[in-house]
């Protein structure tokens, strides 16, 4: 819907915030159990028996069940079967999966107006109910995809001959449908706009309009050839707005005499308003022509001269021959061409629902954006925004909408978003991708702009649908394409900071089989790449407090993969963080276990302890590895090498190198399996690490770490370590460090101390992910 785009005083793009009605509307559109039941068998929906629904809200209920992304299938329309309690007056249905039983439902509503668009399931038999129930209709708008008056099978040529038995209709829009010669117009009395849009005339003849008294409005886009039609156009002299378009310049809208048949029209059209006459030659050769008047006035159209003093309200002048919009002279007040910014916005209005042309128009749109020299940015915005909503299934449209909208959201004015806004344009990519999830350039645009956003804040409205998106993006592109990489990004940003159920849903959707899908297929070839990287880092993500999703990283071969890449590529120090970061996550489910108690998968933590890669991060989660499989006592360890003593002594001799100021690659959202390790006072080694970890993050990051301790109750829990006896020393003064830094947090300070470091929260064990990406 145009206009919702609004630039505010303060500078702020954003749309108007929804009325009471609406979120009233909207809830139910998402919450369809407060009005109906499910038949538990045929899982058909039923209005409750109590249920009431006037007029005005049923209408509406239906526009925003369709903006909410919802399909209006023959099992919403159901819901309408009583026209008693749910009445039905204004019906508008596009991209609907709607089939001829649903039609027969809203067709026994007494409709004033029904305007169809992408609803490729109606067939003919639909006509001819709408005869039988609608005679009342006033206005019919049958857009593209709508087969009612023409046949879906493309093999079938024969036309259907029909008739408007419909006399009180005042708005009529037919698509691309065959007329006949036998097609009557003339007791259409009370007919005011007639739109025939890519009709296609077989010996039908506009003289069937002549007797329409009522007619101000003739659309006859994409009808061609019309030369010999405009001795009777000439006649319809009530005619305000005419349009004599065409998408195909220079094929389609050639005249012999371009000036002398524009002339002729609109002396004879008296009241004209609006003309035009896009993709033709009726513009003429540039060569001026003066007004018969004192005035001196000149049209560098020859055919508008008379137009001169009593310019038109509106001229459609978009990729004219010679570019006529590129002229001076031109004698009408709001012009739709491709000469400037101006002209651009114009056209992109008008020709909202005509994608040949605003596919066109999104390509103009384009350029001035990426080169920045759009101005009006906010307008520019609203219509892309309505464009890609309408055309959901024109691919061209979502293409060039997209990277229209990857360079506003990149721009400068991208702070400038509210909230409705910028959940509007991630709502109308995220309907682009789905719909169009096979085409690269697609995916491409709209992972690039999501890019643009905040990632997950911004996105977590749509967050399943995102992942769902995402993950066929990941698994059914080309290996080691673009839209692969980008794609992986995303989800692997989508992974963090976000909770347990939105991770047990990356789990459900597959997630970590398709990560390690990824890793076999590169280790297959013995290739290293930043997938491969990203993959371990999205399953350490997910794994984070996770115990399903690490079961399913065993359960899918995971370690084998582990070895295999610590083999292959030992000196990767990215790769080696994330995967020990994932262990971690593994290792902290004490269920799991047993299944890394073996002698090659212990021997392989125990001599990534004395590794240095990434600072002391895969040092760190090695020992965190161990001290997890170690806390579960002298019997769980059930191999006879390496022995559990010599790995402890190990560990603490690595844990004891580690410096304790030393930033850290790693973020925790709690503290719960750390702590869980300091009650562990059968094997203080195991605690060793656990108060190290806490004394490092308390120093390094005291603003966040300080208030987790407290809030998990670890203050206590190492008040109680450093009073009991059994603990040795380092461990006591180690905690007592931990403590010194959290009093120090709750005094007041007159400066900060140090420098100031800000830390994205990702997860447990989680990598931060940074992406900086250029369109």
């Amino acid at each position: 819907m145009l206009g919702r785009v609004r630039l505010k005083e303060n500078g702020i793009m954003d749309e108007e915030l929804p009325t009471l009605l609406e979120l009233s509307m909207r809830f139910l559109a998402r919450n369809l159990s407060v009005i109906c039941t499910t038949d538990p068998v045929t899982h058909q929906l039923e209005l409750k028996q109590d249920i009431i629904i006037p007029n005005e809200i049923c209408d509406r209920y239906l526009r925003y069940q369709q903006e909410c992304g919802r399909n209006i299938n023959d099992n919403i329309i159901r819901i309408f079967r009583d026209t008693q309690r749910t009445p039905l007056r204004h019906v508008s249905l596009r991209n609907s999966t709607i089939t001829n039983e649903g039609m027969r439902i809203l067709l026994q509503h007494q409709l004033e107006s029904l305007s169809m668009w992408y609803c490729n399931k109606i067939t003919t038999a639909s006509w001819n109910s709408l005869i039988e129930h609608c005679r009342q209709l006033r206005s019919l708008e049958l857009g593209r995809f709508v087969d009612m008056l023409k046949h879906s099978e493309p093999n079938e040529k024969t036309p259907i001959d029909f008739q408007l038995q419909l006399p009180e209709l005042q708005r009529l829009k037919l698509n691309g449908v065959v007329l006949q010669p036998t097609l009557q117009f003339g007791h259409l009395t009370q007919l005011i706009h007639l739109d025939l849009t890519a009709c296609i005339f077989a010996e039908f003849s506009l003289k069937a309009l002549v007797e329409l008294p009522a007619l101000r409005t003739l659309i006859l886009f994409n009808v061609w050839p019309l030369e010999h039609e405009f001795p009777t156009l000439c006649k319809l002299k009530n005619l305000e707005t005419l349009d004599l378009s065409v998408s195909r310049a220079n094929v389609d809208g050639n005249y012999l005499t371009p000036n002398k048949l524009l002339a002729n029209l609109v002396e004879n059209l008296p009241k004209l308003r609006h003309l035009d006459i896009s993709g033709t030659n009726l513009a003429g050769d540039g060569v001026a022509e003066r007004a018969g008047s004192s005035t001196g006035s000149s049209s560098d159209i020859p055919g508008l001269v008379s137009r001169v003093e009593r310019p038109l309200d509106f001229l459609g002048i978009y990729y004219t021959s010679h570019s006529a919009c590129k002229w001076h002279d031109i004698p009408a007040l709001r012009i739709a061409g491709e000469a400037n910014e101006e002209q651009i916005l114009v056209a992109a209005v008008a020709y909202q629902d005509r994608h040949e042309l605003l596919t066109k128009v999104l390509n103009d749109l384009y350029h001035l954006l990426r080169f920045e020299t759009c101005k009006q940015i906010h307008k520019a915005l609203d219509v892309v925004l309505s464009a890609m909503d309408k055309h959901i299934r024109v691919k061209n449209i979502q293409i060039s909408g997209s990277a229209t909208l990857f360079y506003i959201a990149k721009g400068r004015d991208k702070m400038k978003f509210g909230v409705p806004l910028k959940n509007h344009i991630i709502h109308t990519l995220l309907n682009g991708m789905s719909t169009h999830l096979t085409d690269d350039t697609m995916m491409r645009n709209g992972c690039l702009t999501l890019c643009q956003f905040n990632i997950p804040q911004d996105v977590m409205f749509e967050y399943e649908r995102l992942v769902q998106i995402l993950l066929h993006g990941v698994s059914y592109r080309e290996q080691e394409g673009f839209v692969q990489r980008i794609a992986i990004y995303l989800l692997n940003s989508l992974a963090c900071q976000v909770d347990g159920r939105q991770k047990m849903f990356l789990g459900d959707l597959g997630a970590i089989s398709t990560m390690l899908n990824l890793i076999n297929d590169r280790l297959s070839r013995r290739v290293f790449d930043d997938v491969m990287e990203v993959a371990w880092s999205t399953m350490w993500n997910v794994t984070d407090e996770t115990a399903k999703n690490c079961e399913r990283f065993l359960d899918g071969r995971g370690m084998e993969y582990f070895l295999g890449c610590l083999k292959l590529f030992p000196e990767r120090d990215d790769l080696l963080r994330n995967m020990m970061g994932l262990l971690g996550n593994v290792a902290e489910v004490k269920e799991l276990r047993p299944r890394l108690m073996t002698h090659e998968f212990i021997t392989e933590f125990s001599d990534l302890l004395d590794s240095s890669s990434d600072g002391i991060e895969v040092s760190y989660n090695a020992a965190g590895v161990l001290a997890h499989i170690a806390s579960d006592g002298e019997a769980a360890w059930t191999i006879a090498k390496p022995t559990r003593q010599s790995v402890l002594q190990r560990m603490v001799e690595a844990i004891e190198r580690w410096d304790l100021s030393a930033e850290r690659n790693i973020n925790y959202r709690s503290f719960e399996p750390i702590l869980g390790l300091i009650r562990c006072y059968h094997t203080p080694q195991c605690q060793h690490w656990a108060v190290w970890a806490l004394a490092n993050l308390t120093k390094v990051y005291p603003t966040k770490y300080c208030r987790l301790v407290e809030q998990e109750r670890g203050v206590q829990l190492l008040q109680e370590l450093i009073e009991d006896p059994q603990p040795y020393p380092r461990l006591k003064e180690l905690a007592q460090i931990v403590l010194t830094h959290c009093r120090s947090l709750s005094e007041p300070v007159m400066a900060p101390h140090g420098g100031d470091i800000a830390v994205d929260d990702t997860s447990n064990g989680g990598e931060s992910t940074g992406m900086e990406l250029d369109g």
